[in-house]
Order: C-alpha cells, then structure tokens, then sequence
C-alpha cells in the first residue's frame, strides 16, 4: 500500500510518497519548477491531472500515468475569442463516474467526457442569467469547487467566489443559485440569490444532498441539495476561513479558522485545524504537533487533504511552504521536513 501526496505551489508541485504507515515520506520534484500548479485530480484507475499557469505560456492542464511523465492536454479548457472571457488559471480538477470536471478562472465550468483528452465549456453555467451580476472576491473570478452526485451524476454543484453555489439537475444544462440562509457580502438587488463569497465545498459521498460549506461569512450546512443552509459554529473560535475536507469514512470534517476577513492569520500565532465528528454539530481544536506559538501562515481552500486509510490521514499546508500531516484522523501531527513555496492545493491518494 502507497499513499501519494501531491503538492501544487506557486513555483511548481512536489510528489510526497509513504507506506500505509505514513511515518517516513519521501519527497520528489519539483515537477513543472517556476510554474504556479493550482488544482490536481487523481483519476481512480486512471491518469493524474495537473492545473498549471504561466505568467509566459497561460494555464494549461497537464496529464500522467506515473507522475513521472507528463504531456500537456492539447485541447485543454479554453474560451472562444469572442466570449470576452479571459482564462486566467484551472482552480479546481474534479473525476467521477468517467466525466472530468475544470472549474476555472474567469468563472466557468468545463468539462471532459473522453479522459480528460478534449474539454468543453458547460455554457448553462456561464452564460446563466445572473452573469451580468457576478463578482469577483479576492482571490478574483473563481469558480473553484465542483460537488458531483455519484449516485446520479447528471447532478452537479458548483461554488464561485464571490457569488455563490449553484446546482445543476441536469449535466450542466441548466442552474440554479442555492444560497438560501448565507448572508452575502456582495448582493445584487436585481438578481436574487447571488452574492454569497463561498470559499469550499464538501458533501457526504453516500447522501450528495448533505452539504458544508465554508463561507466568507460562516460555516453552514444544508440536508437538502442547497435548498436551505443553517450556521454550524458550536465550538469555532472564527466564522471566516477557507478550506474544507471530509473523511469518506467516517464523515468527519476538517477546517482551518482564520482570525478574520481583515487579519487572515491563525488566531493567536497557533495553527490549529478544527473537526467536527458530528456533521458539524461541534467542533474541537486539534494542534498536537501543529505550531502553537508564533505562526502566521494560513492553509488556503485547495490546500487541506484527506486520504481514505483507516484511520484517515489529513495533510494541511500552508502559505509558508509547511505541510504538516497526520496519521491518525488528526489526532495528532507532524512537520515535514521540507520548506517548499506558498502552498496552493494538496491531493492525497492511496494505491495497493
């Protein structure tokens, strides 16, 4: 048993390999140096998929079957001259049930039904009526997290900051904003239901209607599909922050608080990741391992991981290069021994 990490970062990705253990990890790379590597998918059976961008050559996709030897997708996600779109880069990669999916920057959703060989833009979603309203957050125009329902994949959700989650019935023909019970930050009076910032999505694998989402706002979750969402804080020492991982498993959930929209800092100098083993009913604080004095650096929404060994491994890393891991459902952490450029996104996998 082979558990991969695979780390994207402003100046390229980094490949961490381990035993079932997770005790001693090997490091590889970097692969793609001086490129920003942005999202990456893990294909079950298939390729690995790479999200990367160049202030030269722009964003492209970039495939391998050993992580080894990559070749880039020729006809990868791209706008037609005349949309008035620009693609700036890939944020999210998403595979299931045989279709891939690209969620990119300037907002759009792109798909791939042939292996991740050609893509095509899924048009119900950016040209929807709202359009003329969407706005961007900080991070800019980003579509970056793509939920599929694996018992009916024709359903599909899509979160955009800063404008919310919409849902699809129907393989991307047509959307609807679901934002009901999230307070927006940038609401339009003409376009009802955007302008909720939502920073990342995770839903339960077995139920797709139950989903959490981590808001500029809070962190809130909904049983039915998106329909209605409620504030679930019990236990967090912030309302804001970006990523958000779940444990197939055992349905826990992971996040990293930050102290606040102006000061996006661990609060108090301690890096602590929070889980809920309740559906978000409470929250404890884990930071065994994690630095509890004198650290700034925050994990963004693409950057915390959870593997599917029992118990599960989560890997956070940070925007200070640190990717600290733990072996035991977050029970405890440790530090691995390299300082790599600002973290983008981390994927972990496991193989026999």
């Amino acid at each position: 048993m082979q558990v991969t990490l695979l780390v994207g970062t402003a100046k390229g990705a980094f490949v961490w390999r381990s035993d079932a253990r997770r005790r001693e990890w090997q490091l590889e790379g970097p692969l793609f140096k001086g490129w920003k590597v942005t999202a990456a998918c893990r294909v079950p059976g298939g390729d690995t998929f790479l999200g990367t961008a160049s202030d030269v050559y722009g964003p492209a996709i970039q495939r391998s079957a050993d992580l080894a030897e990559w070749r880039q997708v020729d006809a990868g996600p791209r706008y037609d001259g005349d949309s008035g779109w620009t693609l700036r880069q890939v944020w999210t990669l998403e595979g299931s049930n045989g279709a891939l999916y690209a969620g990119v920057d300037e907002a759009g959703l792109f798909h791939s039904g042939d292996g991740g060989t050609s893509w095509q833009l899924v048009e119900g979603l950016s040209a929807h009526p709202t359009r003329p309203a969407w706005y961007p957050g900080a991070g800019g125009l980003c579509a970056h997290a793509v939920l599929v329902d694996r018992r009916a994949p024709e359903r599909l959700w899509c979160g955009i900051s800063a404008v919310g989650v919409f849902h699809s019935p129907d393989a991307g023909r047509t959307w609807e904003p679901r934002n009901a019970g999230v307070p927006g930050v940038i609401e339009d009076p003409s376009h009802a239901g955007i302008g909720a910032c939502v920073h990342a999505l995770a839903a339960d694998p077995g139920d797709a209607d139950a989903i959490w989402r981590q808001d500029h706002r809070g962190m809130f979750r909904t049983r039915d599909g998106g329909r209605s969402w409620e504030r679930i804080e019990n236990g967090l020492p912030s309302s804001f922050g970006f990523p958000l991982a779940i444990d197939a498993r055992t349905k826990a959930l992971f996040a990293c608080p930050l102290e606040s929209d102006e000061y996006r800092l661990p609060i108090g100098g301690r890096l602590r990741i929070y889980r809920s083993r309740d559906g978000g009913d409470s929250w404890e604080a884990l930071e065994r391992g994690l630095p509890t004095a004198h650290s700034y650096a925050g994990v963004l929404r693409r950057a915390l991981a959870v593997d599917s060994l029992e118990p599960c491994g989560v890997y956070a890393g940070t925007t200070a290069g640190e990717v600290f891991a733990s072996a035991d459902g977050g029970d405890s952490w440790t530090r691995l021994s390299a300082t790599l450029p600002r973290i983008l996104c981390v994927e972990a996998f496991v193989e026999a």
